[in-house]
């Protein structure tokens, strides 16, 4: 594994996420922001860093989450790894201080607070961050609005609706160019983009990749895009369970081109076969599609349409 995969595979799986699946619950008591003790029985352990480090107070134990996992199972350097690996999309549960922060927020639902923003328009702060600095098409732009699933979020950044079976907004993705988050109270389930009714189920990590992955593709008409957000909830799978269910879908691991991407796209090849539909694996030629797509947009002045001949497809089942 290169050095930069491994650095983003870190990234993705906090110590937190570790010690909760490890057995280990969080003293409220004795914890703060900045150092949360976690007691399994007689070891302790602090996590610090925003949860990308940890050091044992009783032993010299210390380091990052790969390194905690050593520590707790006594493994390879390569075992530790692979069970970070299986750990990403992982949400351990919220600390207490969270929660309250949480309740602070004014009482407003998820829908209220979504149907009070703008959808973006031809000239906006979000259509320029969208158009511009992610060279997505006018067209996939203004495909995304009439489909309601795109709002004008703060400071210039975007958000992307995460949509359930009832066509409810459960939360959405918020992207600009200092900001990346996800709705405070929110749930990732799907954001869609497409013919609801399509066959073709094309999944990718981020509604930016699943819009340039819709531009690359000319926004094929027997498939809908999804993006899961960079999670794997309950109620994540059991959406993407309920589209491949269909007879003679084809779900398309569409996730990033790097380590992550890969762990992801497993999870869905997995659930393919499960389910008894067809599976494919379609990566970027760099580390995702918006990248790609920005590319084509320089190379030839943001052409549209057609299919992917740069991309690398791995037909499974």
């Amino acid at each position: 594994m290169e050095k930069a995969e491994l650095e983003e595979l870190k990234d993705g799986v906090s110590c937190a996420a570790v010690l909760e699946r490890a057995g280990f619950g969080l003293d409220v008591k004795e914890s703060t922001r900045n150092a949360m003790k976690y007691r399994r029985d007689a070891a302790i352990i602090i996590v610090i860093h925003a949860g990308k480090g940890w050091f044992d107070p009783l032993s010299d134990g210390k380091g990052d989450v790969i390194r905690l996992v050593e520590h707790l199972e006594g493994v390879s350097f390569v075992e530790a790894m692979n069970a970070v690996a299986s750990l990403v999309g992982f949400v351990p549960a919220e600390p207490a201080w969270e929660r309250r922060s949480r309740d602070r927020q004014p009482d407003l639902s998820i829908t209220e607070r979504w149907e009070a923003r703008r959808k973006p328009w031809r000239g906006s702060s979000t259509w320029r961050y969208l158009t511009d600095a992610r060279r997505l098409p006018e067209r996939i732009v203004r495909v995304a609005i009439g489909a309601n699933v795109l709002r004008e979020g703060p400071h210039g950044s975007m958000w992307a609706a995460h949509i359930d079976a009832g066509d409810a907004v459960t939360g959405w993705e918020e992207r600009g160019p200092d900001w990346r988050g996800f709705a405070t109270g929110g749930a990732k389930v799907l954001f869609r983009l497409g013919n609801p009714e399509a066959l073709r189920l094309c999944v990718t990590e981020a509604a930016i990749d699943a819009m340039s992955l819709g531009a690359l593709e000319g926004l094929r008409a027997d498939t809908l895009y999804l993006s899961t957000g960079g999670g794997w909830s309950p109620a994540t799978n059991a959406a993407i369970r309920a589209l491949a269910i269909r007879p003679e879908t084809e779900l398309v691991a569409a996730t990033d081109n790097n380590v992550q991407g890969d762990i992801y796209a497993y999870r869905l090849l997995a659930l393919a076969e499960e389910v008894g539909c067809g599976a494919e694996r379609l990566r970027p030629i760099a580390s995702d599609w918006n990248v790609d797509l920005k590319v084509r947009a320089e190379a030839r002045g943001m052409e549209e349409g057609g299919r992917l001949p740069h991309a690398r497809r791995a037909r499974q089942g």
